[in-house]
């Protein structure tokens, strides 16, 4: 019963963990970001880090709420994927467990129509 309680309090010492992107999928992420800019659509961008989730947002400017949000949300990867990304409105617009998929969604609407 002693041993129980020492883990618990050693696990509850411990510094927590983060959730963070890695270098690939950081890289992909600042890839489709930069061909965005591009483009013009975007001009800035914003990462966060927390215990659950890691972010990006995507914003047209710099004081506006982000256009973009993609999650990296590690609980779930058994379930539904861990990757999500959603509107600004908070609508999840995909959901994967590949980000490199889910980031095709901008690619689709970089394809415009010309008569």
């Amino acid at each position: 019963v002693g041993n129980a309680f020492e883990r618990e309090r050693q696990r509850q010492q411990a510094a927590p963990v983060r959730v963070m992107w890695t270098r690939p999928e950081l890289g992909d992420l600042l890839n489709i970001y930069g061909r965005q800019v591009a483009a013009g659509q975007w001009r800035d961008y914003a990462m966060g880090d927390g215990a659950e989730t890691a972010r990006f947002d995507i914003f047209r400017r710099a004081s506006e709420m982000p256009l973009y949000r993609v999650e990296k949300t590690p609980a779930l990867r058994k379930k539904q994927g861990q990757d999500v990304l959603r509107a600004m409105d908070g609508r999840i617009l995909r959901r994967g467990h590949d980000l490199a998929a889910l980031l095709r969604f901008f690619e689709r609407k970089a394809l415009k129509l010309i008569d």
